[in-house]
């Protein structure tokens, strides 16, 4: 990786630390970026650098969409794509089509990354394939895999857009044109976690 790559990791090493209020693990890349340039999505290594087992491959970081996320579960979408699940049998292969889509992509980095894949019949993430329960992680895939989620596709656009009020953090770290973000602070201190 040349210095600006590796200044772009940890450019974004830090905007994610900030975002969490904490000092994540096991990021493998940043996997979808908010129209803002901060980190939205990233994806981790399936064993955190201790070996323990972490099954989500895509994790959201960005707090507004988290928020915005949040408003749309506590609103009953995940009920009501629940209930279809149950009687639609196209979204049922979709969804399972998810589902093995995001094993795959996870074992493959697990080879990648040289570590043991998680067992098999460990669980994907949101609930896949059989019941709808985080819309964050459906989301994630989503963003991170465009077309690869149907749920995580139709609750993306029943959201807002969260990043129109400007970034949901600010961390020293240039904008597009080079320079730095005005306003922009340093990171919050590192605190351990994932």
């Amino acid at each position: 990786m040349d210095d600006e790559g590796e200044q772009r990791t940890r450019d974004d090493r830090a905007a994610v630390a900030a975002q969490l209020g904490r000092e994540p693990r096991g990021i493998r890349r940043t996997a979808h970026r908010c129209p803002c340039g901060l980190p939205a999505v990233i994806e981790t290594s399936p064993r955190l650098p201790d070996g323990t087992p972490f099954p989500t491959l895509f994790y959201l970081t960005c707090p507004k969409a988290a928020s915005a996320i949040g408003t749309l579960e506590g609103d009953g979408l995940m009920r009501r794509m629940q209930a279809r699940l149950g009687t639609d049998p196209g979204l049922q292969a979709a969804y399972t089509a998810a589902h093995e889509d995001y094993l795959r992509r996870r074992d493959a980095a697990a080879r990648e990354e040289g570590v043991e894949p998680l067992p098999a019949g460990t669980q994907s993430a949101g609930g896949m394939p059989e019941r709808v329960k985080c819309l964050h992680a459906l989301i994630a895939h989503e963003l991170a895999v465009p077309g690869s989620n149907p749920f995580g596709r139709e609750a993306l656009e029943a959201l807002p857009d969260w990043w129109r009020s400007g970034p949901c953090v600010c961390v020293d770290q240039p904008d597009t044109a080079g320079g730095p973000r005005p306003g922009a602070v340093p990171a919050s201190p590192d605190e351990e976690g994932q």
